[in-house]
């Protein structure tokens, strides 16, 4: 008869070192797919090398630079760290030498290649750039540096300043300040006209934002990083918008009106290149404006107005916003109904009317074919867990469903839409990515599909993610899953870790490919655990009531659904209800602190990785938009603070945090060893020097599971 613990014995088991040191499980992806404006071809970094491909059968058609050439015409060796070809194609924008700065900055030297002349020109002799970007007609790029705006001419290579006020911690023209680089992605801003005539771009006037203090350790003396940073109640940037014209060289702020306490979370063009569009947030962020502004006058005119008695979310109200080409509508995704789906509106802001409909919700929206009038979105119809590919077309009538395969799908379309890229992963299948004609979602060629690390995969001792809806004492669904020790025997009982994320609109509980974590769940599933993770509410996927309902009270329904799953998982005849712990990082580690205080005879350990542990501490945009301010809703802030119940620790407490973190500051973490020291409770606490929100580089993530793999052993 045929053996199966043998079968599990014969495999090999996960290290971490094969999963921090030697990325054993890591996916290959497709990163390097550059569309260029005929559909039919692509560039690609290669090794140095920009290369033009044909779409359909991924053939070297021409090499557009060499890096290995670049010496011949500037007596100095280039390193391409990325590029951007001109929309007519007859120039390549090289980014070299990139800094980091935050989440999505950085500053880099710049040169640009002609590739009919093979002339290699510096961008500029000025210092570092930040966000190079072509203008729309290839003769133009503008930058940011030291926190101000400049143009280069490229017929003549001539260099023209547009603001001279930028100055640190004080005035930043043409990129974001730090709070809105992280809580409204994006860090670039400024933005061409479509006729490369004008420049419209952002103005932070930091200088009443207060400063945090970060100091870096290494030399004799710690040095000081000082930056803005908004916490809760305090004041944000005074912010701007204006449009340089090139053609006189005039600056123009755009009316925004009279109340100045506010966001403007989002800027773009409509087709006019004399109307700029604004979307206007109030600092509630319960009332989002888009505003129309004429870019000569600045006069703006209000066009359509969406409120919510919770907070309207800025991905729904401005990233899928698209005005199409005729200049006669434009079409945006709405909350209003319950669910995210696509509306069209005329100009003057009427609704014309509602594309896509149903209880589920469109996750991210593509654009449209306007030569067919057809519109490509990701949504949860198939379920919550999964995201899968349609069309339909404008007037709603026609929708089809165009990815096959289950799981978690996303695409990237040919800026014709002629063809897309497909990418598909499952829980228990890495990445593939698959090239498909938009005609009938046929299938051109896998251009992935990790055959190699599925390969390797079968010789490891894996257990899948298995996925279940558990149902708490109040009737609550909530998603989840489960991963078992590969040798798993029902009439035993296994020790239980939890996985905790819970933030607002996340979704953890997703049938995709999780990377390295997934492994590390694998290796203490080989030391007889079982892991676990639910969405509580106040996660995505399944509304705005699911979604919003944790609204002033960040921590309390999260919290109480995390103790309701601990209970439920306890009661199964496989658990020991006795060792349940639980794990987080981030938000996660704020819910996986207050789970251990406030579930103290529930949970037996905790790990609390980068923890906010007072909303106090956070930042404006963030936090506000959940809880409004400290100064309006305090017991909002203190009620569900793991400092609040410090004072309730029976279990075991591992705190670890960076103490370079810009985003939650390692004040978080002093604040809470502070309340449990008063409290004489004892615990454990690792901090990484100088190390960020994300906590890597070098050994340093081997070393954290290292430590939190020992700690659940020792504690668990």
């Amino acid at each position: 008869m045929y053996n199966s613990l043998s079968v599990v014995a014969q495999k090999k088991n996960v290290s971490l070192d094969e999963v921090w040191t030697k990325f054993a499980f890591s996916q290959k992806q497709v990163r390097s797919i550059n569309w260029m404006k005929d559909g039919s071809f692509y560039s690609a970094l290669e090794n140095g090398r920009i290369v033009k491909h044909q779409v359909t059968d991924g053939a070297a058609v021409e090499t557009l630079f060499d890096e290995g050439v670049s010496v011949e015409n500037l007596g100095q060796k280039i390193t391409i760290a990325d590029y951007t070809l001109s929309s007519n194609e007859q120039k390549i924008l090289i980014e070299t030498d990139p800094e980091q700065i935050y989440r999505r900055s950085s500053r880099a030297e710049n040169f640009v290649y002609d590739i009919k002349t093979k002339k290699l020109a510096k961008l500029s002799s000025g210092g570092k750039q930040s966000f190079a970007t072509f203008s729309p007609d290839g003769t133009k790029i503008a930058f940011v540096r030291q926190n101000n705006l400049f143009m280069v001419d490229l017929n003549t290579m001539s260099e023209r300043q547009i603001t001279t006020d930028g100055k640190w911690n004080n005035i930043i023209n043409g990129m974001c300040d730090w709070v809105y680089e992280e809580e409204f992605s994006f860090a670039k801003a400024f933005f061409w006209s479509p006729d490369s005539r004008k420049i419209a771009f952002y103005t932070f006037d930091e200088s009443k934002v207060p400063e945090y203090n970060m100091q870096m350790w290494g030399k004799l003396y710690p040095t000081d990083y000082r930056y803005k940073y908004p916490k809760a109640g305090e004041p944000n940037s005074a912010v701007s918008i204006s449009v340089y014209n090139l053609v006189d060289a005039k600056t123009v702020k755009m009316d925004l009106g009279k109340e100045t306490d506010l966001y403007i979370p989002r800027i773009r063009w409509t087709i006019n290149p004399n109307v700029l569009s604004i979307s206007r947030l109030n600092r509630y962020q319960n009332k989002m404006e888009l505003i129309h502004a004429d870019a000569f006058t600045g006069k703006t005119t209000t066009i359509l107005i969406e409120e919510s008695r919770t907070y309207v979310d800025v991905e729904n109200f401005g990233d899928d916003l698209t005005y199409l080409a005729d200049g006669k509508s434009f079409i945006m995704s709405s909350e209003k109904g319950g669910y995210k789906h696509l509306y069209q509106y005329d100009m003057s802001g009427r609704e014309v009317r509602q594309i896509t409909n149903g209880k589920w919700e469109v996750d991210n929206f593509y654009g449209i074919d306007e030569s067919s009038n057809t519109l490509y979105f990701t949504s949860t119809e198939i379920a919550s867990i999964e995201r899968h590919l349609y069309s339909i077309s404008l007037d709603g009538k026609v929708k089809k469903k165009l990815s096959i395969d289950r799981g978690v799908n996303s695409a990237n379309f040919s800026p014709d839409f002629k063809y897309f890229i497909l990418n598909n992963t499952a829980s228990n299948s890495p990445l593939k990515v698959s090239l498909y004609r938009s005609a009938n979602a046929q299938l051109v060629k896998v251009l992935e599909d990790n055959a190699d690390l599925r390969a390797r995969l079968t010789g490891y001792n894996i257990s899948p993610k298995e996925f279940t809806v558990i149902k708490t004492a109040e009737g609550v669904e909530l998603n989840s899953w489960m991963i078992k020790p590969a040798n798993f025997d029902p009439n035993k009982k296994y020790p239980l870790l939890m996985f905790v994320y819970g933030g607002p609109g996340s979704q953890q509980v997703l049938n995709q490919y999780d990377g390295a974590n997934f492994f590390w769940y694998q290796i203490l599933a080989q030391k007889g655990y079982i892991i676990a993770c639910v969405d509580n509410r106040g996660t995505g996927g399944r509304g705005s009531e699911f979604k919003k309902c944790t609204y002033l009270n960040l921590g309390k329904l999260e919290v109480h659904d995390q103790i309701e799953a601990a209970k439920y998982f306890g009661r199964l005849p496989f658990i020991d209800a006795t060792r349940i712990g639980i794990q987080g990082w981030s938000y996660g580690g704020f819910m996986a602190s207050n789970c251990l205080f406030q579930g103290a005879d529930i949970f037996k350990a905790a790990i609390a990785v980068a923890p906010v542990t007072n909303w106090r501490y956070y930042d404006t945009v963030y936090t506000e938009r959940f809880l409004r301010t400290p100064q309006e809703n305090p017991s909002g802030y203190d009620d569900n603070s793991p400092v609040t119940h410090a004072k309730n620790l029976k279990g075991n407490f591992l705190l670890v945090h960076g103490t370079g973190d810009d985003n939650v500051h390692f004040q978080n973490a002093v604040a809470l060893e502070d309340a449990l020291i008063k409290n004489n409770k004892q615990f454990q606490s690792f901090y990484y020097p100088n190390k960020n929100h994300g906590i890597a580089g070098g050994n340093t993530r081997l070393h954290l599971y290292t430590m939190m793999t020992s700690f659940l052993e020792k504690n668990l």
